[in-house]
């Protein structure tokens, strides 16, 4: 029995990345984009589904009774109907720890850059500010060590972990907040308002949930040191991005970098692409996730998933199904 499997996005993966087929008879079929009024006709007929950022919800899934599995290529689900896909036996699985090195490294690079205020002087070089100096150097600009400095980490999972691990080979003082409103923190966490008010670079690695939702707003941004930077490689909705322009426009904090915004790609009016203008706010585009060996790795654990599902021992499964699936090709 030949199964078809039908990839809606492919762009999302970089081109110069192999993606091997799977190991079974199969048609595969793939699409670089997908717009919200193919999806069904794309889909129909096949038995598993390929999506990256492509909404999958119920009118939809609805229309594809014979869908077995959704294989996201992504870490993030946001845009599948969970609670349908339960009820109507569609497994999904996504993608996990592959982005161990490469979010971690992304973030350490926005601190470094913002830390020494790399943007500023690059800028004044280029305007002929060294020049007029008279001397070997100038100091237009405050630069920070991070040794010594506060690392507060929104989020303990494997990549608030991988931060922390660069973090103390850095020599900065590590610490975890723990949730937000959250009376007993427990061991290895601080308060939450604590981590905002004394670090001198808060990162944030949590996902994105009703709970943190607008996790950074305005009343925390006030909490948070006049010479702290704030960096968000996680997720776009985090922080509310109206309070954070105010932040950086008063001054209240001294700079933020952030790969991830709530409209991606934005609008020209964006009110974070404006925001550019400043030195000490950097805005890159979603690519934290991105080296090659990441989006390999990612590729790779795709195919498996998508391997392991057919041959009846499903892996990375975002729920689990409440009936066993039968031993021998169980999901289609």
């Amino acid at each position: 029995m030949s199964i078809k499997i039908t990839f809606l996005d492919r762009s999302t993966i970089a081109p110069h990345v192999q993606t091997r087929k799977p190991l079974f008879d199969h048609e595969w079929v793939e699409f670089q984009s997908t717009a919200p009024d193919e999806v069904v006709q794309r889909l129909r007929g096949s038995d598993i589904a390929v999506v990256n950022k492509v909404t999958l919800d119920q009118e939809i899934l609805a229309q594809l009774p014979q869908l077995k599995l959704i294989a996201v290529a992504a870490t993030g689900y946001d845009k599948i109907d969970i609670d349908y896909c339960r009820g109507k036996g569609i497994s999904v699985s996504n993608i996990r720890n592959y982005a161990v090195n490469t979010v971690p490294e992304h973030a350490l690079s926005l601190i470094m850059v913002l830390r020494r205020n790399l943007f500023s002087y690059c800028q004044d070089v280029k305007n002929g500010e060294w020049k007029k100096s008279g001397q070997f150097c100038f100091f237009n600009h405050p630069i920070g060590d991070l040794a010594g400095s506060r690392l507060g980490i929104i989020g303990k999972g494997v990549l608030g972990q991988a931060m922390a691990t660069i973090g103390r080979a850095l020599g900065m003082d590590v610490v975890f907040a723990a949730r937000k409103g959250l009376n007993d923190v427990g061991f290895g966490f601080l308060p939450f308002e604590e981590v905002l008010a004394t670090s001198d670079v808060v990162s944030l690695h949590c996902p994105l949930t009703p709970a943190t939702r607008n996790l950074i707003a305005l009343p925390e941004l006030q909490l948070m040191k006049e010479t702290a930077l704030l960096i968000n490689t996680a997720r776009g909705g985090l922080v509310n991005e109206a309070d954070l322009e105010t932040a950086i426009v008063d001054k209240m904090i001294a700079g933020a970098g952030f790969d991830v915004i709530m409209e991606e790609p934005p609008a020209d009016n964006h009110p974070l692409i404006a925001l550019m203008r400043y030195p000490n706010f950097i805005l890159t585009p979603h690519i934290a996730w991105a080296s090659t060996e990441a989006i390999q790795a990612l590729s790779d654990q795709l195919i498996d998933n998508i391997e392991n599902f057919v041959a009846g021992k499903p892996s990375n499964l975002v729920y689990k199904k409440s009936r066993k699936p039968s031993p021998s090709r169980a999901g289609i």
